[in-house]
């Protein structure tokens, strides 16, 4: 017997998500259609809310439910760094160890001529200007430890060398091939207390 197509579509669209497998997003699919109507009213809810009103911080590109997030307007964060990570999430995963006291900028991405993306399709450019605005005395490049993330540190290097006092990289505690996502808050803390010096 064929699933009812609403069932198929839904599980479809669920298996899209990351990490989400065909038998994943079944067991999601079957989940959401037992619970009660107003509960699987609300996670729609959530779903239509979140697309709307979350939008791009205009200063690092980060998520933001405001034009600046609250990192970036926060007084108590120190502007004199910038933890240059690839995507939101791993914003949120170093602020929930609470060893960074700095301002980010979100690349949205990292060099891969394979799937081409190429440095001007990143946000370097909105890097160097917040650079060029003075200021800005160290640069942590915190980009994944996978070849993508690691081209991109080395690129970020070679613009940026000469035009800020420092710039590191986090290093001890992140094993090769590692996304910053799924890194636990003692591996990351290390990661920066042990970060490495570029200019050297």
């Amino acid at each position: 017997m064929n699933l009812p197509q609403p069932i198929i579509q839904l599980t479809e669209e669920l298996a899209k998500l990351p990490g989400i497998g065909k038998k994943t997003a079944k067991r999601l699919a079957f989940a959401i259609l037992f619970k009660a109507d107003e509960e699987a009213e609300a996670l729609s809810k959530a779903i239509k809310n979140a697309k709307e009103h979350i939008k791009t911080c205009r200063n690092c590109f980060s998520f933001s439910d405001d034009e600046i997030c609250q990192i970036c307007s926060d007084p108590k964060r120190n502007q004199e760094i910038i933890c240059v990570v690839e995507d939101p999430r791993n914003v949120f995963t170093i602020e929930s160890t609470s060893i960074f006291t700095g301002v980010y900028h979100v690349l949205q991405g990292a060099i891969s001529p394979l799937q081409g993306i190429s440095p001007d399709k990143l946000r370097i450019s909105e890097l160097e200007q917040r650079v060029a605005n003075g200021g800005v005395k160290e640069l942590i490049l915190s980009t994944n430890s996978t070849l993508e993330g690691e081209a991109t540190a080395h690129y970020l290097v070679n613009v940026f060398k000469g035009r800020v006092d420092k710039i590191s990289r986090i290093a001890r505690g992140m094993p090769a091939g590692a996304d910053l996502e799924f890194a636990d808050s003692n591996t990351l803390a290390r990661a920066f207390e042990g970060r490495t010096d570029f200019n050297d």
